[in-house]
């Protein structure tokens, strides 16, 4: 099977030189057993490379189990992981087989590696190493014939370095390593992404579709896609189902992506920063960006003389911010962080994972956030 077959059958998209090599690699490891460690930033659609590996391999007829290891909560996810015998915990009132268990003979794709705990750790590279582990409560070990692929989107040598991630296990994984360059740095990827989702949605939603100008085409090619792959779709699904039978040009463009706007006051800027501190300034600049929308509505609804409660009947909106106006006052980090975390659990009715997705932050930071503001 040649590479552009091998493609079509296994839904990986891209025309650039990056996926093509990406696909190469594929081809020779996936009839093997080799562990497969996939890096690269979120939405980069590292999912969709397990998968192609897992139905290229001799596995395929077996199921292949995903785990999202930063979702799962510290303290339950050994049993999660590798199950636990009745009785083991407060709970336990059966036994229960893991998650490596239930991949037996099949693929295991571990995302978020980077997010297991310490403890953890130890564990899972003893099964790397002989397929050995035991149920939480059980002093026997058990085997299990399991395949692993393993991603994150974490530096995992500078985890290492500062003792987060084990050595050993570091070593253990990158043996085979696949990284998946952002959106940014494979242009040519786009306008193929594009057209498939276009079709997707449009198909989904009995949408008549009549294209994308090249002028849209090119600039939406200029934007950088902080989110990648999975913000380029919500874009594409956002265009399609709102502008409903149009043909997108450059301006519907700018009307869903902001930071188009031709004054460039949004543009992003890449600063690498620890990763606490990064995740703070999201949920920042997220509630700026709010308050900001919600001044220029404001503006709008006075330009043409909608005046509020009195007037036209139309409800002012503002962000409370506890008479501290931005710029001039200013709001403790902790307190609009705790803010930006109540807006997102109310936008999603309590759905924590996608509450984690809106505001660009694991659920595990999510749950230890809810924790340390006592949210729950």
């Amino acid at each position: 099977m040649d590479r552009d077959q091998f493609q079509a059958k296994y839904g990986i998209l891209g025309e650039s030189i990056e996926i093509r090599e990406i696909v190469d690699i594929i081809q020779q490891v996936a009839p093997t057993d080799l562990t497969v460690l996939i890096t690269g930033e979120s939405g980069v659609g590292k999912e969709v490379i397990a998968k192609a590996i897992h139905q290229a391999s001799l596995r395929a007829e077996k199921p292949m189990i995903s785990v999202n290891a930063g979702a799962i909560p510290e303290g339950i996810i050994e049993s999660e992981l590798f199950g636990h015998e009745k009785g083991a915990f407060t709970g336990a009132g059966e036994t229960r087989k893991g998650y490596f268990e239930l991949a037996d003979h099949g693929t295991i794709f571990l995302d978020e590696i980077g997010e297991l705990p310490i403890g953890t750790q130890v564990k899972f590279l003893r099964i790397l190493e002989n397929g050995e582990y035991m149920r939480v409560g059980s002093a026997t070990p058990r085997k299990v014939d399991v395949r692993v692929i393993a991603a994150t989107n974490k530096n995992l040598e500078a985890e290492v370095n500062q003792g987060e991630f084990r050595s050993d296990l570091f070593f253990r994984l990158r043996s085979i390593n696949i990284g998946i360059p952002p959106l940014r740095e494979r242009r040519d990827d786009i306008p193929v992404f594009i057209d498939r989702f276009a079709r997707q949605v449009a198909e989904k939603n009995k949408i008549t579709f009549a294209g994308f100008t090249p002028e849209a085409i090119d600039l939406l090619k200029s934007y950088r896609w902080p989110g990648n792959v999975r913000e380029l779709r919500n874009v594409v699904e956002s265009m399609l189902v709102i502008e409903r039978g149009k043909r997108i040009d450059a301006a519907e463009v700018r009307k869903y992506v902001r930071e188009l706007h031709e004054d460039g006051r949004h543009l992003p800027v890449y600063s690498p920063k620890p990763s606490e501190q990064a995740e703070r300034e999201l949920i920042y600049r997220a509630l700026l960006e709010m308050k900001s929308d919600i001044m220029d509505i404001k503006s709008i609804l006075e330009r043409n003389g909608h005046t509020g409660p009195g007037g036209s009947g139309i409800v002012e909106a503002r962000v409370d911010t506890d008479n501290q106006a931005v710029g001039e006052q200013f709001i403790p980090l902790d307190e609009m962080e705790k803010r930006m975390i109540i807006q997102a659990l109310d936008r999603f009715n309590g759905n924590r994972r996608l509450a984690a997705e809106g505001l660009n932050i694991s659920e595990r930071t999510l749950y230890r956030k809810i924790k340390q503001y006592g949210l729950e």
